[in-house]
C-alpha cells in the first residue's frame, strides 16, 4: 500500500493502516523516542503513546515535507510535554549563563557502543539531557530549545554545558574503568 493511501486509510481509523503504519516506522521513531527517555521500558511507552498522537492528529497532516520528518517532530514535542510535566526542578535554578564547550577531544581517544553512549547520555539529569538531545542529537538552536521548554536561551546553553561537563567526566570514568552512575538530581 502507497504511503498516501495509508495514511488516508489512517485518517478513516482503518485499523489494519494503522497497524501498518506503526510496523513501517517503529523501527525509525523508537531511536527518537529512546534519546528522551530513561530506559528501554520508557522509550517503548513513549513510542506507544507517540503513535496514539499520530494516529490522533493525522488529519493535520497536509503532505508538506516529511512525513517522517512530522511524526518524530510528534515524537520529540511529546517528549517536551511530559518534561515539562513531570519537572520537579525549578526554573529559576537554571537561570545561569552557560557557555558551549567542546567535548570531541575523547571521540578518537575512545570507542564507545551505540548502547554506552545512551546509556551515558540516558543518565544525564532530565533538564540537562531534554537539552543535550535537542541542540546536539537533532540539530535545534538554543533560542528554539528555550521557547520549547520554558526557559532563557542562556539556561539552555548553560544546561548543554553542563551536560557535557557530566557526559565528558563519565567517558573519562570509562577510559579509566571507574564508572559512576550520575543520578537524577544532577548531584
Amino acid at each position: 500500500m502507497q504511503l498516501d493511501q495509508l495514511i488516508k486509510s489512517c485518517i478513516k481509523k482503518d485499523r489494519k493502516a494503522q497497524e501498518a503504519l506503526y510496523n513501517l516506522y517503529k523501527s525509525k521513531l523508537f531511536p527518537v523516542c529512546l534519546k528522551y527517555c530513561r530506559s528501554h521500558t520508557e522509550a517503548q511507552d513513549h513510542l506507544h503513546d507517540t503513535f496514539i498522537l499520530i494516529f490522533d492528529r493525522i488529519r493535520k497532516y497536509k503532505g508538506k515535507g516529511s512525513f517522517e520528518g512530522w511524526m518524530k517532530r510528534i515524537a520529540i514535542n511529546k517528549a517536551i510535554d511530559n518534561y515539562k510535566k513531570h519537572s520537579t526542578f525549578e526554573l529559576a535554578a537554571y537561570r545561569a549563563v552557560g557557555l558551549s564547550e567542546d567535548v570531541s577531544m575523547y571521540e578518537d581517544e575512545l570507542s564507545l557502543s551505540f548502547d554506552t553512549i545512551m546509556s551515558l547520555i540516558q543518565a544525564l539529569p532530565q533538564q540537562y539531557r531534554i537539552v543535550f538531545n535537542l541542540y546536539e542529537l537533532d540539530g535545534y538552536p538554543h533560542k528554539e530549545i528555550a521557547i520549547l521548554l520554558g526557559i532563557s536561551e542562556s539556561t539552555s546553553k548553560s544546561n548543554l554545558h553542563r551536560a557535557k561537563a557530566l557526559l565528558k567526566e563519565k567517558i573519562v570514568n570509562l577510559d579509566k574503568g571507574a564508572v559512576k552512575t550520575i543520578d537524577n538530581h544532577g548531584t
